[in-house]
This record gives C-alpha cells, sequence and structure tokens, in this order.
C-alpha cells in the first residue's frame, strides 16, 4: 500500500509506502516527524506508479499547473522514456576517458556495503546491519552496536535519522527496523 501524504510544516508531498504499518514517519525536505495516522492522506493505492502519478497530479495543481501536466505522460511511460534515451553508461564513461570496467567494479565494491580503499563497510553500511542485527532496536541499540563497529557516535545517529527520511528504516514504538 502507498499513499501520497503532506508534511504540516513545510507542506511537503511524500509516498508513504505502508501507511498503515508504521508508527511514524519523517518528511524528507523539514525532517519532522509525525504520527502517521495523523497524517493527511491525498491519495492511497497498492500500485506504486498510481500513487507518484497522484502526487505529480496534486503537485502539478498545488503549482497552477494542471493544464502543462495534463499533457505530461504518465510518470511510468516518462521512466520508461528516460531509459531507452540517451547514451549508455559504458558509452559515457568510455568518452570520458575513463575504464569502464573499473568504475564498474568500484560500483560493484560500493553497492555491497565495502569501501574499495580498504575492504571494510561503509559507516551507511554499519548503521543499516546494526538495525538489520538487532531484534527491533532502539535508537540507543542501534548507535551503540555502530560505535563498537567504528563509527562516531554523533554520526551513528546521523546516518540513521537519513536512513529514515530515505524511508530505508521505520521507526515503530522507539523501535527500528529495515523495510
Amino acid at each position: 500500500m502507498y499513499a501520497v501524504v503532506g508534511c504540516t510544516d513545510c507542506a511537503n508531498m511524500w509516498l508513504l509506502s505502508d501507511p498503515d504499518g508504521s508508527k511514524t514517519a519523517t518528511c524528507p525536505r523539514c525532517g519532522r516527524r509525525h504520527q502517521t495516522k495523523k497524517l493527511r492522506r491525498f491519495f492511497e493505492s497498492d500500485d506504486r506508479d498510481a500513487a507518484r502519478q497522484a502526487r505529480s497530479a496534486l503537485l502539478a495543481k498545488k503549482h497552477g499547473d494542471s493544464e502543462a501536466f495534463a499533457q505530461v505522460e504518465h510518470v511510468s511511460e516518462l521512466d520508461r522514456r528516460v531509459e531507452e534515451s540517451g547514451v549508455d553508461d559504458r558509452e559515457y564513461l568510455e568518452g570520458s576517458g575513463l575504464d569502464a570496467d573499473e568504475v564498474f567494479e568500484a560500483g560493484e565494491a560500493a553497492s555491497n556495503g565495502r569501501n574499495s580503499s580498504s575492504g571494510s563497510p561503509d559507516r551507511l553500511t554499519v548503521v543499516r546491519e546494526a538495525v538489520r542485527d538487532g531484534d527491533r532496536p532502539t535508537e540507543e541499540e542501534v548507535v551503540a552496536a555502530a560505535v563498537e563497529r567504528g563509527v562516531p557516535e554523533d554520526r551513528a545517529r546521523d546516518l540513521l535519522d537519513k536512513l529514515r527520511r530515505r524511508g530505508e528504516v521505520s521507526e515503530s514504538r522507539g523501535r527500528h527496523r529495515l523495510v
């Protein structure tokens, strides 16, 4: 389930996945944490693309651009067209004078959560693992686990907050879980 919700502080609208399953949601623009049940739901759907389209239409209307929006294709069609247009990654990298294979290997190492120079996990991965390894840990438990793995305490708190804003981690009654 997806819901288009709005922030009461900054008027930002965003997609919230599983609105009935999480107790709180954090606005990705201003960072304000809201009780999910109190957020106004402008649109709900099981289809993510339908929710994205509804959010786009609401934003266009908010800015007085409804007529222009009516001329634009559905967001899923725009995604498809973007994928088909332009040059592929390899062509772009090689045209820029870079070794594409080396760049892809570095990207693979990074997406596996490894710092390519040291082979150790990056800080964001450490915090993500601390949430995953705990049994619905509290913020203090996540921070303590990250500190044990070499992440400074303030940075661990910032990264946990970043994961919540991104929607990768949800918090309910002070307990965290990966989404």
